[in-house]
């Protein structure tokens, strides 16, 4: 990976992307430190450090919400966003038809999808300001509208910034914005593992079994994230006027983790959401049930956490991937895969296939999420999420270099005439 970096900064083109990428990644980091005006920022980060889905937020934004900055919200709603425009793509016919109108009909999506992020952010927004007016300095209309619209201009601003990155920059910027913010969190982690040491909390050796840990999850995320099951399919030979087509092997690569962290996110804001609205209303009977039940840590939570990231995945693989539609493709063009009859059996074969690889991304995203609650039961290291970003960020960084590296087999490719 470093090579290929480093063989790309030798590229002007390539360097001039990154160094822009970087750059604004530091706009991303300053923003992070502008605090919303008029909000109580230490009483705040007093309360988000206690976990739950806030302390989720955070980790994303990169600490700007526990600052509540800006950028607090950081770039979560053109997420939520993004999947919801994908669901209606699939469910609404038109937008399914402008969706294979080609690059005219995903502008007009990403169109969409902007102005949706915009109203997405003002509810949360307006959400978080009422919610959290415990916090707020002031408490009046005109205090919880200037935060709400704070908040709103900073995330907007955040989506401009990511898709600046991705046109102009390196990678997807959306995805480099959430890698950013994760990865200034990792001297704060190494300072709280530090104070554990130093206070006698944690022993030595729990540190040292702590890291061996974190890097098998890295490597496990890397096999796992390169991990896909290829089907063969061969064409056949047919003539159209004078030339001759087909007559080669290909195949469909079904990856092991189709869906991505989306599952991880999704369960996580299902799971926590209704105990972070009991929160705002401490001493209520719900309030109560939810932080004696499904308090973060319990076997509880832990298992309905891991349920819904295998029924995401599911959920989320057969939204983007349509094997009716892979075998239809495949017939049209004259292909077959060997041993299965095109049409309905090659679609059947395909799903069967892609149902009993995904469990298998299910069950380690699973794993994967619920590792922190073991970490915590049989250690004294409290770390939330630390899995779960660790999967981000290695997917991220993997996209990203493989991107790179596409860019400089395309810059050296000689043709055939060379």
């Amino acid at each position: 990976m470093f090579n290929i970096l480093r063989n790309a900064w030798k590229i002007p083109d390539l360097r001039k992307r990154m160094t822009f990428t970087l750059l604004m990644l530091v706009v991303f980091r300053l923003g992070s430190f502008i605090p919303v005006p008029g909000m109580n920022t230490d009483a705040l980060a007093a309360f988000i450090q206690s976990g739950g889905l806030l302390s989720f937020f955070d980790v994303i934004s990169g600490g700007a919400f526990a600052n509540f900055a800006i950028f607090a919200m950081g770039i979560t709603p053109y997420i939520n966003a993004s999947i919801i425009m994908q669901l209606l793509t699939i469910a609404i016919p038109s937008l399914e038809a402008l969706a294979k109108e080609g690059e005219e009909g995903r502008k007009k999506i990403a169109q969409y999808t902007r102005y949706a992020t915009v109203v997405l952010a003002l509810i949360q927004a307006v959400a978080l300001s009422i919610g959290l007016k415990a916090y707020l300095i002031k408490t009046d209309f005109i205090s919880i509208t200037l935060v709400a619209l704070s908040l709103t201009a900073g995330t907007a601003f955040l989506m401009w910034l990511g898709e600046l990155i991705t046109d102009k920059g390196v990678g997807n910027g959306i995805s480099l914005i959430i890698f950013a913010g994760i990865v200034s969190r990792i001297p704060t982690g190494a300072g709280k593992l530090i104070q554990l040491y130093k206070a006698k909390t944690a022993s030595l050796i729990e540190l040292i079994l702590f890291v061996i840990v974190a890097i098998l999850i890295i490597m496990a995320v890397v096999l796992i994230q390169e991990g896909e099951r290829r089907i063969p399919v061969q064409y056949a030979k047919r003539v159209v006027g004078r030339k001759m087509y087909g007559g080669q092997s290909s195949h469909i690569p079904l990856k092991v983790n189709q869906a991505g962290v989306i599952p991880v996110i999704f369960a996580m804001s299902i799971i926590e959401f209704p105990k972070q609205i009991a929160g705002f209303f401490p001493g209520s009977a719900a309030y109560r049930f939810f932080t004696k039940y499904f308090a973060w840590g319990s076997w509880l939570h832990g298992i309905l956490y891991a349920l819904l990231i295998i029924g995401f995945t599911y959920f989320y693989t057969a939204i983007t991937f349509n094997p009716i539609e892979v075998a239809n493709n495949i017939k049209k063009y004259g292909g077959f895969i060997p041993g299965i009859r095109p049409g309905k059996p090659t679609a059947d074969f395909i799903q069967r296939s892609l149902s009993r690889i995904t469990l298998v991304g299910a069950i380690f995203l699973a794993l994967i999420a619920i590792f922190p609650i073991f970490l915590t039961t049989f250690t004294n290291i409290n770390i939330s999420f630390g899995s779960t970003s660790l999967l981000i960020v290695v997917s991220v960084a993997m996209e990203t270099v493989k991107q790179i590296e596409a860019q400089m087999i395309m810059r050296n490719y000689q043709g055939f005439l060379k």
